[in-house]
């Protein structure tokens, strides 16, 4: 086993990536790089139980790129995915760890967005394809995307594609695949279904797992006990004590999710519900208005969760406490980022001590568990935001900028750039924050404004 201090220099990579990394600042490698880049470099297949955050993009990401050959112009890795938002995100990497090889194409192919575009992308070739299995399994069954000479194929976040129900559409795209390419499986968890593909697609693989870290200590993690029809009151009173500006809370099934949000709009804080009922639109909406700070509360399952990474996270709520350690970890790793302090609650009722347990085994840490939840004062919590998107009918395909958006919002709406958020743009429409304080004068000024000399329909959502 490779110690984790190991630098990137001593791993005989190509010449222009040493170099990219250099000036990105990457030294020494992480421990899931340090344990499987060196086999990966070898073309070993490699199953890899990782938590995100863990550094396995940039491990997956540097042995597909010292084996591309740039000069022939045909598909020669593949890298599936569960959703576009981890496609992007692994895109970005791919492209950022790559940017000195000259002529390097990364081509993301992703369902919820037109084909068309990645039609013609595909016309003028790539070397990698980054994608979700439904996109990738269309354009295969159309005869516009060629598997045949891969050497390189990455399945990330293997468990999540399994319990999104994409096992007989990876099956057939493996099918469509060479019989001696390499094979890595990038995993959270490690369950029997985990085990069975790797067996039934691997050749010999090196399974490595990286320790559990204990618990980041920027996080203060407490434990509530509740009864179990004391749980929405539970809720209420955490909200109302620690009043988190920005949280995720974690619930089982994607109606409880529905409740819980509903719940929280019914006391005056601002919830969107995220799981997998939503089609691509609906994720890509919840998904800007919680990351720019328009919405304050996510609820999520750990199924539509997972992938998200989302900055300055204020609190984890767990509504319920999850059945695997691992989970919890990966739960409420999402906050105390990047020097800042975090909240993680979890409520679980006197017969689920078992699991708060297994938490402390795992982490090493011992947690007080005779907690009970604040009471509530007030039926209201309050927890509202400072920002209001507005959404803009037009995007990419109007050849809208960042710069486009917020040179008019500055110029017509005269409004200064700290009362301006994030802005997205995607395809067909761009999203910005505004300061929730000037959104109605906004909208009336801009309502027969102009936008890089065009008008486009603007609203708040």
């Amino acid at each position: 086993m490779n110690s984790p201090s190991v630098s990137f220099n001593q791993l005989g990579l190509r010449a222009e990536l040493e170099e990219n990394l250099a000036s990105l600042g990457y030294t020494s490698m992480t421990e899931i790089q340090a344990m499987c880049l060196p086999d990966i470099l070898e073309g070993r297949d490699v199953v890899a139980q990782a938590q995100t955050g863990s550094g396995k993009t940039a491990a997956f990401g540097l042995g597909i790129l010292s084996q591309i050959i740039v000069a022939d112009y045909y598909i020669q890795s593949l890298v599936l995915c569960p959703t576009r938002e981890l496609a992007d995100q692994v895109s970005i990497e791919l492209r950022k760890l790559g940017r000195r090889m000259e002529n390097l194409k990364v081509l993301t192919l992703c369902g919820g967005t037109p084909v068309a575009p990645q039609v013609a992308s595909l016309e003028h070739g790539a070397h990698i394809i980054v994608g979700t299995p439904g996109r990738i399994l269309d354009l295969l069954g159309r005869r516009i995307l060629d598997l045949n000479n891969i050497h390189t194929m990455i399945l990330d976040e293997a468990d999540r594609m399994l319990d999104m129900g994409f096992a007989e559409d990876i099956e057939d795209i493996i099918r469509r695949t060479p019989k001696n390419k390499q094979t890595l499986l990038f995993s959270a968890t490690y369950p029997d279904n985990i085990k069975k593909m790797s067996g039934n697609i691997q050749k010999n693989p090196l399974f490595i797992k990286t320790k559990v870290a204990n618990t980041n200590k920027n996080i203060e993690q407490f434990f509530f006990e509740t009864k179990k029809d004391n749980w929405y009151e539970g809720l209420h009173g955490l909200l109302s004590k620690y009043q988190p500006q920005s949280s995720i809370i974690f619930c089982t099934t994607k109606v409880q999710c529905d409740e819980v949000a509903e719940y929280l709009n019914d006391h005056s804080v601002s919830a969107l519900a995220i799981h997998s009922d939503l089609d691509q639109y609906q994720r890509n909406e919840v998904l800007v208005q919680f990351a720019n700070g328009s919405v304050c509360a996510l609820v999520a399952t750990d199924v539509a969760a997972r992938g998200l990474d989302i900055k300055n996270l204020h609190a984890v709520i767990n509504f319920e406490i999850s059945k695997d350690p691992e989970i919890h970890i990966h739960r409420i790793g999402r906050t105390g980022r990047a020097g800042e302090t975090g909240l993680a609650l979890t409520l679980y009722n006197r017969s689920e001590v078992f699991r708060v347990k297994a938490i402390e085994a795992l982490t090493g840490d011992t947690y007080q568990r005779d907690l009970q939840p604040p009471p509530s004062k007030s039926k209201k919590i309050g927890i509202m935001p400072t920002m209001t998107t507005v959404k803009i009918n037009g995007g990419k395909k109007n050849k809208l900028r960042p710069g486009d958006i917020l040179g008019a919002l500055t110029n017509e709406a005269n409004l200064s750039k700290e009362q301006i958020g994030k802005i997205d743009i995607f395809e067909f429409h761009a999203y910005v924050a505004i300061d929730s304080s000037v959104a109605a004068k906004t909208m009336a000024v801009m309502e027969n404004a102009k936008i890089k000399n065009r008008n486009f329909r603007m609203r708040t959502i």
